[in-house]
């Protein structure tokens, strides 16, 4: 493996996404994409570009002084869990797929998405800063819930195979190997199976394991509480619906890009169904962990249980998989669908941070008809 493959002289055109027999590193070229929607991505993803600094919290200082203690809880809580899976996403892309991307769109894409998922983690120390008088003690405890290590071993889990066979794959090559006084066996089908679990996985994460934390923020912010740090959530909810799509995007590609991966696809079913589901579990336990002392006006234990079970159905069926969550078509709790989509109300500027603005964007919906009847 090198930074530059001197010797990449194929079709970039025709390369594999992953793992691409003639090598990938080559020049980094943007005139022509095998795959455009990685570069629509990129262009998206930087043009929600934003900074935490730029979200007022000062005030929810003195909203968190007046919430409840089990409310405390819940929002504490939710800070720490979510500090942990960014803590994940901001280094795990990079170290995980950017080695085996072989075109340049699909590098560049996986370098934007990791820089942006730090801003995330970012934004968690911008709002403790502000509520807590002492920061540390809330990075420092958060290792120490049960419910929060339990989520790191398994979103870790497949992120840490893929890291580990990838190290073998590059060091020992394709065969049967001994080292250590274990012998075993390395092979780029393998490889390729592991990435294709760590990309459910992340499909997940991306998808599900976020939301029971995101609605508690947008709930507190419904009742006029922690706006500040509900308008950060709201950005971050942005950005997790683009790396959603590129995880989506990946999973329905894949199979036919490279027809190893048509094959991992029927044989790993069993177990992509099993991230899944055990992702919804631990979204139920985390929800049953917030509210153990209480609720909140507006939210409970069961609501969460409904909405988790609800996205899970969209998730899985956005990707080929078959959901065992008997759902309605509504939204359980549709009042955060306002935090996700957008903002509904117009508001002047002077009064409150934008949370709707894009930086370098571009709206395609110019077509022929746009200027029928038009004359110079």
């Amino acid at each position: 493996m090198s930074v530059f493959n001197i010797q990449s002289k194929g079709n970039h055109l025709k390369a594999l996404a992953f793992l691409d027999p003639k090598g990938g590193s080559g020049v980094q070229r943007y005139d022509t994409v095998k795959y455009r929607q990685f570069e629509k991505l990129t262009d998206k993803q930087l043009g929600f570009f934003w900074r935490p600094e730029e979200v007022d919290v000062m005030r929810d200082a003195k909203d968190f002084k007046d919430l409840t203690a089990h409310e405390q809880h819940i929002f504490t809580s939710n800070l720490k869990r979510q500090i942990l899976l960014d803590s994940v996403q901001g280094r795990s892309p990079n170290l995980a797929f950017l080695p085996l991307a072989t075109i340049p769109e699909l590098e560049t894409w996986i370098e934007t998405w990791a820089f942006n998922e730090t801003i995330h983690s970012r934004s968690y120390t911008h709002i403790i800063r502000n509520v807590y008088s002492d920061p540390a003690k809330v990075f420092d405890e958060l290792t120490d819930i049960k419910e929060i290590v339990n989520c790191a071993e398994s979103i870790t889990g497949h992120y840490d195979e893929l890291i580990h066979y990838t190290q073998a794959y590059n060091l020992f090559g394709e065969g049967s190997h001994t080292a250590n006084g274990k012998r075993f066996e390395v092979s780029s089908y393998e490889l390729k199976k592991r990435l294709w679990l760590a990309l459910n996985s992340v499909n997940a994460l991306e998808g599900i394991r976020f939301y029971v934390s995101f609605a508690c923020s947008w709930a507190f912010a419904e009742l006029k509480k922690m706006e500040g740090n509900a308008k950060i959530i709201k950005f971050i909810a942005r950005d997790e619906n683009v790396h959603l799509a590129s995880t989506q995007a990946l999973l329905k590609l894949l199979p036919t890009d490279d027809k190893d991966f048509a094959k991992i696809k029927e044989e790993t079913k069993e177990q992509v169904q099993e991230i899944f589901e055990h992702a919804v579990d631990q979204e139920k336990a985390w929800a049953e962990y917030l509210f153990k002392d209480g609720s909140m006006i507006g939210l409970n234990k069961q609501l969460l249980t409904d909405y988790v079970e609800w996205l899970a159905n969209k998730r899985m069926t956005a990707i080929g998989l078959e959901s065992p969550y008997k759902v309605g078509q509504s939204n359980p709790l549709p009042w955060t669908q306002k935090w996700i989509a957008g903002a509904e109300v117009q508001v002047a500027p002077q009064e409150v941070e934008l949370s709707s603005y894009v930086i370098g964007g571009t709206k395609q919906d110019v077509n022929e008809e746009t200027f029928k009847g038009m004359t110079l």
